[in-house]
This record gives structure tokens, sequence and C-alpha cells, in this order.
């Protein structure tokens, strides 16, 4: 089953763009990679290392809403989710401008996947197209069983993301907050902190139920409205 037989690609979250990425700590990268991406072919490959709730998926698909802003075609791959239908599903997705691999590691050490993104690159390469993915550390970190990947993958341009502090996770809790029209209050940011578990997703997921209870309600976020929601 080839990549054209399937209905491959993440579907894009309309929030996960550049504009709409926050926290200090990794705005520096953020940048990077958009200016990389306004340059439409700079360098063969970028690779976004990181450990998970950095922020990689929301730059590789904010890298694809670039690309489409720019007229050109992107697609974003779980690789989690691609996994089941073998390496061949990779092929032909080089005739995308822009391709995105998130979570490259689950694959180190399957030698016949290496084998299909090795291939995948050169074909990419070959159009001057462009390719990014992410992974939990450096290539040359990663339990890679062919060098001659690992040897393209350091050939691009590596950019590591930092973790996020408690301090990063609320001020980017409050900020897409606003960027919904919500109003969250420092204290009530911190409340959530408290009683919720503190990864990114696991947060942003609590501000989607507060955005769609709030539709009913006012959207100024008060503690005890987010108590009712969450029943804390």
């Amino acid at each position: 089953m080839t990549a054209s037989q399937l209905v491959l690609g993440v579907k894009l979250r309309d929030d996960a763009r550049f504009d709409n990425f926050h926290g200090e700590r990794n705005r520096e990268a953020a940048d990077r990679l958009e200016a990389l991406c306004q340059q439409a072919g700079g360098v063969p490959v970028v690779v976004l290392c990181g450990d998970a709730d950095t922020g990689k998926s929301h730059l590789l698909q904010a890298a694809c809403h670039s690309a489409d802003q720019q007229g050109r075609s992107a697609v974003c791959i779980s690789v989690a989710e691609l996994q089941p239908f073998g390496p061949a599903a990779l092929s032909g997705l080089e005739s995308q401008d822009l391709v995105c691999l998130d979570d490259l590691d689950l694959v180190a050490g399957k030698r016949d996947w290496e084998e299909a993104i090795f291939h995948l690159y050169n074909r990419i390469d070959d159009r001057n197209a462009m390719m990014i993915v992410s992974a939990s550390d450096l290539p040359g970190q990663l339990p890679f069983q062919l060098p001659d990947l690992v040897s393209r993958l350091r050939h691009g341009l590596t950019i590591q993301l930092g973790i996020y502090r408690d301090e990063d996770r609320l001020r980017i809790l409050m900020a897409r907050a606003e960027k919904r029209g919500l109003v969250m209050s420092r204290e009530v940011a911190a409340y959530i902190m408290r009683r919720a578990p503190r990864g990114l997703g696991d947060l942003l997921g609590i501000l989607d139920m507060l955005d769609e209870n709030s539709l009913q309600a006012q959207r100024r976020l008060t503690i005890p409205f987010v108590k009712s929601v969450m029943r804390w």
C-alpha cells in the first residue's frame, strides 16, 4: 500500500501556526524554523530535537501552514500512525514541496524503515524540496543502524528545543486562552496548573473543554467555573 493509496497526513490544527507558538524558551528556535520555511529550500532537511511536550508537533504543523500560504504543497505525517502500514507507505511523498515526519525516532533501529526514509530523503533532495523531522534526541544519539541516514540527517540543520518550566506553561496557557477570546487571569491559570497534569498537551486539552463549555456562559474564566467544568 503506497502513500497515494492512503489518506495520509495529520489534520492540521488551525491554531498550530508560528504566530501562535508561545513560550520564550523556544521562541528563537521557532523563529529560525519560520525563516527557513520562508526561504523554501534553504536546506534539504531540518531536525527538530526535544523531549515530549516541547512543541515539536506544533512547529511541524506550523511549517505546513506556512508552505500552504506560499502556495506550496505540504504534508505532515505521524510516524506512529504510519507504522502499521509499513515503510512502503512513504512512497510518493516526494511529490510534496514539504514533507514533515513527526517522531522519527520511533523507527530508529528498524532497518527497513531507515532505508525507506533514506531513499525518501534522496528523492526529496533531488527535487530541491524540503523535509522536516522531529525526534527525541540528536540523530547521532538515536539507535539508527544505517550510517548513511544519520549522515544525511546531520547534513541538514538541527534545531534543539528546551524543556518548558512551569512558568513557561502558565504563560502559554494564558496566551492560548487569549487567542481563543477567553479571559484567563494568572490566578485562574495557576489554579489549573496546581490541579492538572503538568504536560502542555494536557493543559491545552483542559483549555479545549473550558472553551467548549464557556460558549454557553461568559467568556471570562473564573475558579468556580473551572471547578464546575472539571469537577475539581
